[in-house]
């Protein structure tokens, strides 16, 4: 599973949007609302520095934008 969200200097509009809308449902307590994206895939390879090194290139070249997103990612195994 790989976890998408803007970098922590961008702004995020669509989590203000969701932050207001939280606060305006009375959840006055809530702050720092940021949205993301979760993608998830399967890939045939056991869990390696290869395997790892893979998943980077496809998170910083295909699923994120490394100039406004961060990512994060877990391997479940089944």
């Amino acid at each position: 599973m790989v976890y998408v969200s803007p970098k922590a200097t961008v702004l995020d509009p669509q989590g203000a949007a969701v932050q207001q809308a939280m606060k305006s449902l009375g959840h006055a307590s809530v702050d720092a609302v940021r949205v993301g994206k979760t993608v998830t895939f399967e890939i045939d390879a056991e869990d390696t520095a290869e395997t790892r090194a893979t998943i980077d290139q496809l998170c910083d070249g295909l699923l994120s934008n490394p100039v406004i997103e961060d990512y994060r990612y877990e391997i479940v195994e089944e």
